[in-house]
């Protein structure tokens, strides 16, 4: 596929849709009459949606605002465990406002990221990601898991949710590969129309988006599976056969399962962004496959269309768009599109039409019907009626997705009336279990206290383990006194989402530096382990798989992970079942395929995975991967630089990575040492002597644009024996430019314990003091004598307040 924008398509070659008709002709004249009482800045407001952090119930009254949505950060009074009942109670706020403005009362939609349950919500099941529903191929199973999504969201008194996902993932380098269900493009048919029928309920039946349903979104249109090297919202590598054969079909099935509203990819094709190919939205999707529901944008994708900006794009509309997703750009975008329907740029026949789908979405969903949200059925102030039932749901998908590929001895199934040593923070680590998408956008430290019916690894091999009269030993590190039978070792992926995810390398990198020390260690003393790698997607694992007597891909497995045990310590009742979704790589840099036709070969094949009762052993797998894995976002943390930064005291001498030790600036105005934290060696210490001098981290010119987008910052975490934090400045370097930050002691937010200090230096700061964030070179602390800053992590990060 060339680079050249493709004027049309060849859609004889594509085949029709066989969506359900449900146009009801009464409803549509009622649609005519409405879209001919609103004024042209009523009708704007109808296809805005904003986000819940940037709008109020009185802007949704002022500017007719459609729709709202809740971002993967946005809570109500920006908590995020807030509880159930305050979500509801805002629920009804923005309704009521909406029923209130002036002229037509149009109900407002409030749209959510329920893509693994209600996962926004504390205390809601979080069922398995969609890698791990790809390995348990069950339809009914996912089907069983939207219906419960949907009563979960009713509760909170929302409408609808962007999930499925239906992305055919080409190259598991890519950060969302957790989000599709498979490299499958038939596996993503099946699975994605079997959550859509759960979450809305089968077309032309009474059940079919009634009071305990929600409206789908199928995302994201078209080929964002499929970008070059895996990069997140990148240039789609494609022909047009391969766009229809393998990145389309499972929009078919969605449609045909009666899906009523799709998300536009952030990705291009031909060059083209999707949030302007009118080739594919308007021409393909709506004219040829007729879909007469809404085409909805992400999160300001319209400003990433050449020539636009998320306050400003008429090219959206005009190509097909009939939501703009303008989170935090929606007022100043309002604005924009009434001046261009008045210059004539945007048409009011097209306006009109998208006007019209989304009025035809609130009748089909049967909001214009509907009381308030709390008033409506399946609300619940507080409680959560079905929580019981959905965590048997997402026990079995536990059970079903986790797949077996080594089995060395019949190591499994293990015998529970043993001394049993768990191994590694992941067994116990709801954020890890979990992955990104859950609380907030990219996932990580949840307590327990937020989901209390939630069951770790940990604590379900506890559970099996004490009621056969055996013993557990819990120790991260892999100490014990008395020597265990067995070991079950827990490791994996920190917790990531969109682009924060990409990798450059399929190489796996241990969050814990000691990992595989422990491991090998545990190996060389003879004991049996078992280990349970937790992951978005499969990884070069060569060291781990060799060094384990049994290994089990876990995937995301949820608050339910405990079910995981019922199955290492099954007795004949329960097998593996999961087979893998994606081919297990065997080269670091190139992602393995199910036929080997790109990229290289695989280690395990797309659809491997063992049973208890078959041979488990594998060959001895090569442990030279000829890479090292990158993290350009990690600047310095366990007491060492991050692959790509360096370190350089005062103004003079050269810029080098730090390894620990000790270091002073060549003009004595500054001196750098490792110290210990809680830890041995994970910090340094700093100390300015004299005159002002700086300790700048140096990496080549780094583009945090998309980071900058999202809402990223440099964390900063500082022991408490620091001092004079207003008296060290932020500096920046891009291009030849520093631009001054401001005092440190000004981004000071919050204590994680009353030795730790945690600073949040928000990527738009650097921006308002100038810096380019698409060529940083440097951050500098500067200080004079008597600063002091002991530091223990930096690194660019979603903010943690």
């Amino acid at each position: 596929m060339t680079d050249a924008h493709p004027a049309s398509l060849d859609l004889s070659l594509w085949p029709l849709s066989r969506a359900p008709n449900l146009k009801c002709p009464r409803t549509e004249r009622l649609i005519t009459s409405i879209v001919e009482w609103l004024t042209p800045a009523q009708k704007v407001g109808q296809i805005i949606q904003a986000d819940i952090a940037s709008v109020s119930p009185d802007d949704v009254a002022k500017y007719h605002l459609g729709s709202v949505l809740n971002g993967g950060n946005s809570a109500p009074g920006r908590r995020q465990n807030t509880p159930l009942s305050d979500w509801l109670n805002l629920a009804d706020e923005f309704w009521e406002s909406s029923m209130s403005a002036d002229g037509p009362r149009i109900p407002i939609l409030w749209g959510t990221d329920a893509v693994h349950g209600h996962n926004n919500i504390a205390g809601a099941t979080i069922f398995p990601h969609n890698v791990n529903l790809g390995a348990a191929r069950d339809p009914d199973l996912v089907e069983r898991i939207g219906a419960a999504t949907a009563l979960d969201v009713r509760a909170s008194g929302m409408d609808w949710t962007f999930a499925p996902s239906i992305a055919v993932a080409q190259d598991i380098r890519w950060g969302r590969t957790y989000e599709a269900y498979s490299e499958c493009p038939q596996l993503c048919a099946d699975l994605g129309a079997a959550l859509v029928r759960g979450l809305q309920g089968l077309p032309n039946q009474s059940e079919f988006l009634g009071p305990e349903k929600i409206i789908a979104t199928a995302k994201h249109f078209l080929g964002d599976g499929g970008t070059r090297n895996g990069t997140d919202q990148g240039e789609t590598i494609a022909t047009e056969a391969e766009l229809r054969d393998v990145h389309a079909r499972a929009y078919y099935s969605a449609l045909e399962a009666g899906v009523q509203t799709i998300m536009v990819s952030f990705s291009s094709w031909g060059g083209r962004k999707m949030h302007g190919h009118k080739p594919l939205l308007s021409d393909l999707l709506k004219a040829h496959l007729g879909f007469d529901g809404v085409i909805i944008g992400d999160w300001n994708g319209h400003g990433q269309i050449v020539g636009a900006t998320p306050t400003n794009c008429p090219d959206a509309l005009m190509a097909g768009l009939d939501i703009y997703m303008a989170p935090d750009s929606w007022k100043e975008l309002h604005a924009s599109l009434l001046r261009q329907l008045n210059s004539g740029e945007i048409s009011m026949e097209r306006l009109d039409d998208a006007v019209r789908r989304v009025l035809r979405l609130k009748f089909r969903a049967g909001i214009f019907s509907a009381p308030k949200p709390s008033a409506r059925p399946g609300a619940a102030m507080g409680r959560r009626p079905t929580l019981a039932n959905h965590a048997k749901l997402a026990a079995e998908a536990v059970q079903k997705s986790a797949v077996l590929l080594k089995n060395r001895h019949q190591t499994l199934p293990l015998n529970p009336v043993k001394h049993v040593l768990v191994v590694g923070k992941a067994a116990d680590d709801l954020g890890t279990l979990c992955g990104g998408w859950t609380q907030s956008w990219q996932g990580g430290r949840l307590q327990q206290s937020d989901y209390p019916h939630a069951e770790t690894l940990l604590n379900g091999i506890r559970r099996v383990v004490k009621a056969a009269g055996g013993h557990v030993t819990y120790a991260i590190g892999g100490e014990f006194s008395e020597r265990p039978d067995v070991a079950i070792f827990v490791f994996g992926e920190s917790p990531y989402a969109e682009f924060r995810g990409d990798r450059k390398s399929l190489e796996y990198s241990a969050p814990d530096s000691r990992e595989l020390e422990i491991l090998r260690q545990l190996n060389q003393d003879g004991i049996p382990v078992v280990s349970v790698f937790i992951s978005g997607r499969p990884l070069w694992t060569n060291h781990h798989l060799n060094a384990s007597d049994a290994f089990i891909a876990g995937f995301l497995p949820g608050t339910q992970a405990g079910a995981l045990a019922d199955l290492i310590f099954s007795n004949g009742v329960l097998d593996f079942t999961g087979k893998l979704p994606f081919a297990w790589p065997t080269d670091t840099n190139l992602p393995a395929t199910r036929d080997g036709q790109k990229g290289s070969s695989f280690t395990f094949p797309w659809g491997y995975g063992l049973g208890l009762r078959e041979p488990g052993d594998i060959p001895s797998l090569n442990e030279h991967s000829g890479l090292s894995t990158a993290d350009d976002l990690t600047v310095f943390q366990k007491g060492v630089t991050g692959p790509n930064w360096s370190i350089k005291l005062g103004k003079d001498g050269p810029a080098q990575a730090w390894t620990g030790g000790g270091r002073t600036s060549e003009d004595q105005s500054l001196t750098a040492k490792t110290t210990d934290v809680g830890q041995q060696e994970n910090a340094i210490n700093c100390t300015w002597h004299g005159f002002e001098s700086c300790l700048s981290f140096y990496h080549s010119p780094l583009d945090l644009s998309r980071e900058l987008n999202a809402g990223f910052g440099f964390t900063l975490i500082a022991s408490r024996d620091s001092t004079n934090y207003e008296s060290i400045r932020l500096l920046a370097l891009s291009g030849d430019r520093w631009s001054d930050i401001g005092p440190l002691g000004e981004l000071m937010v919050w204590s994680d314990d009353e030795t730790l200090i945690v600073f949040e230096i928000l990527l738009q700061h650097l921006q308002k003091a100038g810096t380019d964030l698409t060529c940083l070179q440097a951050l500098a602390f500067s200080g004079r004598d008597g600063a002091h800053l002991t530091m223990l992590h930096l690194a660019v990060e979603m903010p943690r307040t």
